[in-house]
């Protein structure tokens, strides 16, 4: 995660083992073996529900430099209408869903479409990047951090 110093930094220099931890639990699921692209999903939509607007920017930026196809992206707050997703990547929206909005539960209907498509050690792993993307939008929205913006070679070549 590279990019100008910002509130993200701060919270790295004031607590930094609390942002080892949360950037350690984060990485477990890809390194056990989960796609990127469908966990940057599930940290993309997380995020958007949580309006955490500095975690929504960087994993847009993040998805696009690993190659998740822009309809995707574009399509995400919408995904149930859209035939684009996976039923692997529809049952980790919905995990995601349902995990990042507690009230409501997990249903059975969701467990058990998230329990067709993932092992029982992929969901656990699902699930801590759930958790972990939860947090990074707690520490983001509470204190405020700032969006990175788009690398100017990348509006340049989108105009």
């Amino acid at each position: 995660m590279a990019h100008a110093r910002s509130e993200y930094e701060d919270f790295k220099r004031i607590a930094p083992d609390a942002f080892d931890l949360v950037l350690a639990l984060g990485q477990l699921a890809a390194k056990a073996g989960l796609d990127k692209q469908l966990l940057e999903l599930v940290k993309l939509r997380a995020s958007q529900i949580n309006g955490c607007a500095f975690c929504v920017q960087h994993h847009v930026l993040l998805s696009e430099r690993i190659g998740v196809p822009l309809d995707k992206l574009h399509l995400l707050a919408v995904w149930r209408e859209a035939p684009i997703f996976s039923p692997r990547e529809r049952a980790a929206l919905a995990w995601a869903e349902a995990l990042t909005c507690l009230p409501d539960g997990v249903s059975e209907e969701v467990y058990a479409e998230a329990s067709g498509e993932f092992s029982e050690t992929e969901l656990t792993y699902l699930t801590s990047a759930v958790a972990s993307i939860n947090v990074w939008n707690r520490f983001g929205a509470a204190f405020r951090w700032t969006p990175a913006q788009r690398p100017a070679a990348a509006v340049a070549a989108s105009s």
